[in-house]
């Protein structure tokens, strides 16, 4: 299968020396500038450079093994680096967190106005000069792709219909609930329902689905590269390295005991809460929907899921006996993204929630326990008074 060429070792000695090489240029060769500014992103890059350097090289492998173990390895060391960011931000103040921003994009630092997408919501509107859908067409941007996309790569990760739908329709009813706080929620209930959940979400979701059930099926027989002896077979298995070595279709029975469905119960609200972060650190850090940061976080979210999401399942069916190193580093990264928002945007958190929301939640809150309680026969012991 190849995975003893030189293609599949390390080369911790080969990285190391490169490594040093590297620097020696950088510190005697290059020329230098007397420029503090310049110089502490100069040492900031390096010393990450360095991590990320022994990072690929003597991490642990995750579950994933193409294109390349060190790809794996290199996403995890990532993720690490973005959660060290994220401290650091953390222990700033609002304002000096929103200029340390402007280091790494110089537009940023100014205080925006987000998009409302409620307001008229008429779908049909023959006077109208921009014509009869105007509506409609003024609420088709880029996003549209977005979330059929994000879906798309969300149903690869999760390879369940009924929990993938249950998270697109739970971010929906997420929207409903937030949407006096963030503007961006506000959106008419065609857009949330029609447009979001059934036709961007939904499709997305089910050709994902589609392409999750060709990989089960797919006959998975790899031969080494130079096994192959036509020039075309050679082309086709480069191409397919960057497909999976094997498939595991999820079976994540949340119902089959206790510990399952409180476990697969943190992941989808794990899940949620990573979505909500999204739109909260745009608000509270003043970063544009468009920024190429917030591309790329989504981006590098998608890598850090789909290992965290395998290591999950593997955990909760009893594979591995302990949680898996990028679902920990996830989990943290969630939770300290939630916590900037908390520290920097207590102004729009405290925006009181209406009535009709909290009973809403207060009733599925008390569904859930009461489903739980009868689903697993939970019993409580009496208290003697």
């Amino acid at each position: 299968d190849g995975t003893t060429t030189y293609f599949w070792r390390a080369h911790t000695v080969s990285v190391l020396v490169i490594g040093i090489i590297s620097l020696v240029y950088v510190v005697f060769i290059e020329e230098q500038r007397d420029d503090w500014e310049y110089n502490t992103k100069r040492g900031i890059i390096a010393a990450i450079c360095v991590f990320l350097a022994f990072g690929i090289t003597q991490a642990k492998d995750g579950p994933f093994i193409r294109p390349h173990p060190a790809f794996w390895r290199l996403v995890l060391c990532m993720s690490v680096v973005y959660e060290l960011g994220l401290v650091v931000l953390l222990l700033q103040t609002v304002s000096d967190a929103r200029f340390m921003l402007k280091y790494i994009d110089p537009t940023l630092n100014v205080q925006l106005d987000f998009k409302a997408y409620g307001g008229e919501c008429t779908i049909w509107d023959p006077s109208h000069p921009k014509g009869a859908l105007h509506n409609v067409v003024d609420k088709m941007d880029i996003f549209v792709f977005g979330h059929f996309f994000g879906w798309f790569f969300k149903a690869l990760i999760l390879r369940d219909f009924w929990l993938t739908t249950l998270l697109s329709f739970a971010f929906e009813l997420l929207e409903y609930t937030f949407e006096h706080q963030l503007p961006n929620f506000s959106e008419c209930w065609w857009d949330h329902w029609v447009l979001d959940f059934l036709l961007c979400n939904g499709l997305g979701i089910f050709l994902g689905l589609k392409y999750v059930r060709y990989l089960s099926i797919k006959e998975y027989k790899w031969h080494g590269l130079w096994n192959i002896p036509s020039y075309k077979g050679k082309m086709r298995r480069v191409v397919n390295q960057f497909s999976p070595y094997s498939w595991v279709q999820f079976k994540w029975r949340p119902t089959e005991n206790l510990f399952r469905w409180i476990f697969v119960s943190l992941v989808a609200f794990m899940f949620l809460l990573a979505e909500l972060n999204t739109f909260y650190l745009k608000f509270v850090l003043w970063v544009p929907p468009d920024n190429p940061m917030v591309t790329f976080r989504l981006i590098l979210y998608l890598f850090w899921g789909a290992v965290a999401i395998r290591e999950s399942y593997d955990y909760a069916g009893g594979v591995a006996k302990k949680i898996g190193q990028q679902a920990w580093i996830i989990s943290a990264i969630v939770i300290t993204e939630f916590m900037i928002v908390v520290k920097f945007g207590p102004d729009v958190l405290s925006i009181p929630f209406p009535s009709y929301i909290k009973w809403f939640w207060i009733s599925v809150f008390i569904i859930y326990i009461g489903f739980s309680v009868w689903k697993f026969q939970m019993k409580f012991p009496r208290i003697k008074l």
